[in-house]
């Protein structure tokens, strides 16, 4: 995140810490369904979590040390979290998974949840200016049209119409983040080759998000959409 135009709540939700405990977290749920679908030991599954890092600066480091020598983030991270988990177990990390599984599901996770603080910070605003369009409802100023003066308006009708288009905003936000909010654990091509769908939406339930059809990646038109609202 740039810090000029960045909040505290926005610089840990997209830090290199978050991210990674991200991934984990998927890569967890995924061993865990697998387990409930018969493929992968339980007792395996339950070690994965327990013994799972705990993802601080240090374990960011680990992988970006790794990746020196893998040149490759999604490997480097999944060779730190085996090792630390330990043989035979870690063994099961990234299972069936292609590395845009656990990338592109966890960038839909923190895009939904930074709607959150979006929409949360909205809801503040537009209290302020329905309060204020209250206070000032009978506050007179002059109207303008084609840039000059014209009849006689009040400011409170002119912050409630700020509040109003705020409100739509807000709406539009939602919509977005119910675009954006999905899950893909399908594999290198999407064709579940590796994995099977129950294991997708089941890990999609757990993670609070929307299984869909995919590629490689998930479709950039989610993106594109939260992204202009």
């Amino acid at each position: 995140m740039i810090s000029r135009y960045s909040t505290p709540q926005t610089d840990e939700l997209f830090s290199e810490r978050a991210k990674m405990a991200r991934w984990l977290e998927i890569e967890l749920c995924v061993v865990e369904a697998l387990a409930d679908a018969g493929v992968v030991p339980k007792e395996a599954a339950a070690a994965c979590r327990k013994n799972a890092p705990v993802i601080d600066d240090a374990f960011v480091q680990r992988v970006q040390a790794r990746e020196e020598i893998t040149q490759h983030d999604v490997a480097a991270f999944v060779d730190v979290v085996q090792d630390a988990i330990g043989a035979p177990h870690g063994t099961w990390i990234h299972y069936g998974l292609t590395s845009t599984d656990v990338v592109d599901t966890g960038l839909c996770w923190a895009m939904r949840d930074a709607s959150g603080l979006i929409v949360r910070a909205l809801t503040e605003v537009i209290y302020v200016l329905v309060k204020t369009a209250h206070q000032y409802q009978d506050t007179p100023m002059i109207g303008r049209t084609h840039g000059v003066h014209a009849e006689p308006t009040t400011f409170g009708a002119k912050v409630a119409l700020f509040g109003l288009q705020l409100a739509r905003d807000r709406e539009r936000m939602l919509r977005a983040t119910e675009s954006i909010a999905v899950c893909k654990l399908s594999g290198a091509v999407g064709t579940y080759s590796n994995i099977s769908p129950e294991v997708e939406e089941a890990v999609a339930q757990r993670l609070g998000l929307e299984s869909v059809p995919a590629t490689q990646v998930i479709a950039r038109d989610r993106h594109a959409e939260y992204l202009y609202v």
